[in-house]
């Protein structure tokens, strides 16, 4: 039996132990809000924003209300009409196809990479029609998608690129020339996430673009702002997607720790990677060649059709786990279209029944990364 279970329980992500490191920081932040009673585009966003570009390298930072809308603008701003096709991964979460109906967009869904989940760039190309206008790859679980062959192949068709760094904030991307880049600022605009359990995540929603063009940058912040540059003069057709000001001062406070967080991280995964490596049926995380790993998430792989198994076996001993992502987006009744059936997307219908995601934070202790990796130990020794 594995040894006895730390004395509070495991947490997939420990917000509230985050919280309390930094609260004197966390508290004082929120009370200048509170009594300047500038809830809503205050100084701190600016602020922020501005923190948020030197961090990145990104020529413009834009700050919105989440990411769905980030992605949303995104489209909007680089002026996609009504059946243009989009190319996107189809393992990756609904808010990436989301927002392409909403603006009656065609999603054109790809496969992805059976090494790093990314979006397979070998398929890209025959993806491509005349009505192609973009590509959006996911960097998924922490890590970039193949950027340098996607940039290639979008300046070579024409298409615009737009990166989701929700779960990659942080990750620094190595071109064959030794350029280095970070996640949300090679493409033509970089969209992402502060939902609260993001490596940068705020406490409540919150999302930003990233964009090297000044253009474009003027048009995603008029977009976000009702499609006005001047108030009750609107230009365009826009949305009211706002970052309020506690969370971008909640967000300020928290983005310099964002380094030591990702260290972190980078040390949970790396004590998991020496305990289960030896495990035949399990295969660890692939990191890319070209890109470093921040760890939104740790995710095995599971052989053999235990992956169901092991999740049960490890929630009733108190380690919660998640799984990213249970049905492709092909098999969603919003996304079904006619000619994907079972056998579309070999590798992703094959991760949605193998992968499952452990639980990783900044406050992981190493009495409870013991308990987690001896009880997936006992799982296989017992041979279950």
């Amino acid at each position: 039996m594995t040894n006895l279970a730390p004395s509070a329980s495991i947490q997939m992500v420990d917000l509230r132990k985050q919280y309390l490191r930094i609260k004197n920081e966390i508290d004082t932040a929120i009370e200048k809000v509170l009594l300047s009673t500038a809830f809503i585009q205050g100084k701190e966003v600016q602020d922020f924003s501005q923190d948020l570009k030197q961090y990145t390298g990104a020529g413009y930072v834009i700050p919105c209300a989440n990411g769905t809308d980030a992605l949303q603008i995104a489209m909007m701003a680089l002026g996609l009409q009504p059946g243009d096709e989009v190319i996107l991964p189809v393992h990756t979460y609904v808010a990436t196809a989301e927002v392409l109906a909403l603006l009656h967009l065609k999603p054109v869904f790809a496969d992805v990479d059976s090494q790093h989940f990314t979006l397979d760039v070998k398929q890209i190309e025959n993806k491509i029609t005349a009505k192609t206008k973009a590509i959006v790859p996911v960097h998924l679980y922490g890590q970039c998608a193949d950027m340098e062959a996607i940039l290639v192949i979008a300046k070579k068709h024409n298409l615009y690129v737009i990166e989701d760094v929700a779960q990659a904030l942080g990750a620094v991307y190595t071109f064959s020339n030794g350029d280095k880049k970070q996640a949300g600022t090679m493409g033509d605009i970089g969209t992402t996430s502060f939902f609260p359990s993001k490596n940068l995540g705020c406490y409540g929603d919150g999302g930003a673009m990233f964009t090297n063009d000044a253009t474009l940058a003027e048009k995603l912040k008029m977009i976000a702002n009702h499609g006005q540059k001047i108030k009750y003069h609107h230009e365009s057709i826009g949305v009211n997607s706002r970052l309020d000001t506690l969370q971008a001062a909640i967000l300020q406070v928290k983005l310099k720790y964002l380094p030591e967080y990702e260290k972190a991280r980078q040390a949970v995964a790396a004590y998991y990677d020496a305990s289960l490596a030896s495990i035949s049926q399990i295969k660890i995380p692939v990191r890319s060649k070209t890109s470093t790993h921040v760890f939104h998430q740790y995710t095995l792989r599971i052989a053999n059709g235990k992956r169901n198994a092991l999740k049960k076996f490890l929630e009733e001993r108190g380690i919660p786990t998640m799984i990213y992502y249970p049905v492709p987006l092909h098999f969603q009744k919003a996304y079904q279209q006619e000619q994907f059936g079972k056998g579309s997307f070999p590798v992703t219908e094959q991760l949605s029944e193998e992968v499952i995601s452990l639980p990783i934070h900044t406050e992981m202790t190493e009495n409870e990364l013991h308990y987690i990796t001896q009880a997936i130990k006992e799982f296989f020794s017992n041979g279950k």
